[in-house]
């Protein structure tokens, strides 16, 4: 072997080494691509009935954040499918179990737009009523949510007075009309000390005349006690008045 030939050889033999960790990481990266790829590929798309499936699945086992997920997935990819009126409804029904009342209401008064005769329609409008009823407060508070209450337990009982929800409706109503009485006798009485006699009188007969029905005996005496104190300080102030002009 000449010399220029062996040099030939040698240089060859140093270069293997390089090749073979330039081939390694090749392959190295090729592979790693390929699985990246594989990561970040599409993934396969989820059925109608896959995702009402993984829905209920999710609001069973009381995880409503992913059941909400699942659900409005379903409805957006699949409107018109069987299974999406289901996950209108169980939209609203999560958002009532996680005590978003306000997002809970738009979602059931959607649905009795959208499926005005659907057999879930009893349901969903107690639902409503019970959103408000669930957000009332207490006597010496604003008393919006439970006027809304009654207004929505009014409708199901005008609409659906025969459905098996109507007699829970009723008592529920009955709740928020004590709550309504104890309200007005709670302002009343602030009037009342506060020597505002004519507007106390009208909260006190406004309870008299709106909500008798409700009043245990023991309030109702001492109502009828403030209505007599109430015009007994007006005659008095009237009185008053008519000695001052004379």
């Amino acid at each position: 072997m000449d010399l220029i030939t062996y040099q030939a050889h040698i240089a060859r033999a140093k270069q293997r080494p390089a090749l073979i960790a330039l081939a390694l990481i090749f392959f190295l990266m090729v592979g790693g691509l390929a699985g990246c790829a594989c990561l970040t590929g599409k993934k396969e798309i989820e059925s109608a009935e896959e995702l009402a499936e993984k829905g209920m699945e999710s609001f069973e086992d009381e995880d409503y954040i992913d059941a909400l997920k699942a659900f409005n997935t379903l409805k957006e990819r699949y409107p018109y499918s069987r299974y999406a009126i289901l996950a209108e409804l169980k939209v609203a029904d999560a958002h009532f179990h996680r005590k978003e009342y306000p997002e809970a209401i738009a979602a059931y008064e959607d649905f009795v737009e959208l499926h005005p005769k659907n057999e879930a329609i009893p349901y969903v409008k107690y639902q409503i009523g019970v959103c408000y009823y669930e957000q009332m407060l207490s006597k010496d508070r604003d008393q919006t949510p439970t006027r809304w209450a009654i207004l929505s337990f009014e409708r199901l009982l005008k609409e659906h007075g025969d459905s098996a929800y109507a007699m829970e409706a009723r008592k529920k109503i009955n709740d928020c009309r004590k709550l309504l009485a104890e309200h007005e006798l709670y302002v009343g009485r602030f009037y009342y000390k506060s020597k505002h006699y004519s507007a106390a009188l009208g909260r006190f007969e406004g309870v008299l005349t709106d909500y008798m029905d409700v009043l245990p005996p023991k309030t109702q005496r001492e109502l009828e006690r403030l209505i007599m104190a109430c015009r007994a300080q007006l005659s008095e102030h009237i009185a008053d008045e008519a000695d001052d002009n004379n």
